[in-house]
């Protein structure tokens, strides 16, 4: 039994799917069901010995769950996420606990149906259809997200803390020019409250602290444009707690793409001083005070189709 699944791990991991299921919520913001369909369609006529079976998620973290029992049952599965970056996210980790019964099974691909496609738009290189039948997998790099008494957490493209992300969800809900990118950073900024962690033995008190595997966060906001997730390391974007003034021009400057980020290949630690909320992909995770958070690269974590 554990050879079978073995062997067909391998076969995933070599591109030959005889299996994709398609991962959707039904109440998402963009037309997952729809283009899920579409996919199934397409492929039924241009791979017509694959299956392709949808999924529908039912409550939030669902996508996890039915991503996870998709690979196990079958590791020569490719599961989709026809949603935006949250349910990638929640996709890409469920296929993440399977590989940790099962190493190398399944691959991952995001067909994109939110508001919010930042991972679609950085790294897809071709319509999601013409990546499935060319059958080409590639390895991604992920962001691991250790904190104390969890398990391991992955995110594809971004994890957050502070003014930036929240600035990140904000502008994904406009379409902007400069008199808008400016007047909606400023309500962000005149609203927020600093935080405040232990790094190295010293606290700090930050306006921001960004992870990063991608080379923007949000539409509008370019991290580095040096950024790959395929080159084996992450950058970093921190903000010290200064004036208003200072926090607008930031992250002014961040949309911009003309912020400093730093490229780490090494992991960050860091030690809360309060509850506060960790942004992954743009999925909201509460942490409480003193735990210890540590975020690292995972190298060549994940298969992908792209």
């Amino acid at each position: 039994m554990i050879q079978a699944a073995t062997r067909a791990a391998i076969q995933a991991v070599t591109g030959h799917f005889d299996r994709v299921v398609v991962i959707y919520n039904p109440h998402s913001t963009g037309d997952g069901p729809g283009n899920g369909e579409q996919l199934r369609a397409q492929l039924a006529q241009r791979l017509p010995a694959t299956v392709v079976q949808l999924a529908q998620t039912q409550h939030a973290g669902h996508a996890v769950e039915l991503a996870e029992r998709a690979v196990s049952e079958h590791p020569a599965t490719l599961v989709v996420s026809a949603s935006g970056d949250g349910g990638y996210h929640e996709v890409v980790n469920g296929v993440m606990r399977a590989r940790r019964r099962v190493p190398g099974a399944g691959v991952c691909a995001v067909l994109a149906s939110g508001n919010a496609n930042d991972h679609a738009t950085a790294v897809q290189e071709r319509p999601l259809v013409e990546a499935i039948v060319a059958g080409t997998v590639s390895q991604m790099d992920l962001l691991e997200v250790l904190i104390d008494g969890q398990e391991p957490r992955y995110a594809h493209s971004y994890v957050g803390l502070g003014i930036t992300p929240v600035v990140a969800v904000e502008f994904n809900q406009h379409d902007l020019d400069a008199v808008k990118e400016s007047l909606l950073a400023l309500r962000s900024v005149w609203r927020y409250r600093p935080f405040t962690i232990t790094h190295d033995g010293h606290r700090i008190q930050l306006d921001s602290l960004v992870f990063a595997n991608i080379d923007r966060m949000a539409k509008y906001a370019t991290l580095s444009q040096e950024s790959s997730p395929t080159d084996g390391t992450y950058e970093t974007l921190l903000i010290r707690h200064r004036s208003k003034l200072k926090l607008l021009a930031s992250v002014l400057r961040l949309v911009r793409g003309t912020h400093e980020v730093i490229s780490r290949e090494e992991p960050y630690a860091f030690t809360t001083a309060t509850p506060m909320p960790v942004q992954m992909d743009g999925e909201v995770h509460q942490v409480e005070t003193g735990v210890e958070v540590v975020v690292s690269c995972a190298p060549a974590a994940v298969s992908v189709i792209r």
